[in-house]
């Protein structure tokens, strides 16, 4: 059997930049263990399948290891294609996902995701979180919905985290650990990374989902709705968030780099 496949670098208008995802459109689901397998060999952070349903697109993410419950980046790119390259002419798309109806629409050359807030506690890191992260000192620490969310004093300190990864692998009560700081300047307002290796993500290149936990954080501290973001792995990716109480719009571009099709038995 061939599928389609597309491969899309998210929240850049840069090839090579921002965050690669693969793209699968299916007529009818796949077997989970083949989506699984098929996530596997693309060896991406994330790979999104669809299927068109009557007024929406059924949508799950697929790390190589694990299907997860929100993935802001593969979004995007799921949302470029059918936009892009397979005609969609809607001026909103409606995803039914495991975190619920997410929504996408253009704005000019961006393209702008709706997703639901998180909600943060203040919380105390793990040991395997603290030491994994290097013993760094944060400002706070917060738990979200699935991951930990901890707050440096300035991006050179996030720049300089050299993390253990096996180490945070061995906090299982988490997704992901977001590292965050005020951005340099005036460019961003803030940046951050994410370290996922409980999903098999060591350094996430641009994770959108993590923007549903940065931006209501951030949009108190800073006291603004709107910001932009820069998050600060080796191929970088920009954001531009809203925060509007219980949802989140996280906006960012997308570029093609790959189209073609995959055998499947």
């Amino acid at each position: 059997m061939k599928l389609p496949l597309y491969q899309v670098d998210a929240f850049t208008d840069q090839l090579f930049g921002g965050n690669p995802a693969a793209v699968c459109p299916l007529d009818a689901w796949l077997p989970d263990e083949r989506m699984q397998q098929i996530a596997a060999e693309n060896n991406l952070a994330e790979t999104a399948f669809y299927v068109k349903k009557n007024d929406h697109y059924a949508l799950r993410w697929f790390t190589p290891t694990v299907e997860v419950d929100l993935c802001g980046h593969a979004t995007l790119a799921a949302a470029f294609v059918l936009y892009e390259l397979e005609g969609c002419a809607h001026s909103e798309l409606a995803f039914k996902t495991r975190s619920g109806r997410l929504t996408v629409r253009r704005q000019g050359t961006r393209l702008v995701m709706n997703f639901p807030t998180d909600m943060l506690k203040p919380t105390k890191l793990s040991a395997a979180v603290r030491t994994g992260l290097g013993n760094v000192q944060p400002v706070e620490s917060f738990r979200g919905g699935s991951d930990y969310l901890v707050v440096l004093d300035n991006e050179a300190e996030l720049l300089a985290l050299q993390p253990d990864f096996r180490r945070l692998a061995e906090d299982r009560s988490v997704r992901a650990v977001i590292v965050t700081a005020p951005g340099l300047g005036s460019e961003v307002d803030f940046v951050s990374r994410c370290f996922a290796p409980q999903s098999g993500i060591d350094e996430d290149p641009v994770t959108g989902s993590a923007h549903t936990t940065l931006t209501p954080y951030w949009a108190q501290r800073l006291g603004k709705e709107q910001l932009t973001a820069r998050q600060r792995s080796t191929r970088g990716g920009t954001l531009y968030c809203t925060h509007r109480g219980e949802r989140v719009d996280i906006a960012g571009e997308a570029v093609l780099y790959l189209r073609g099709e995959i055998e499947v038995p």
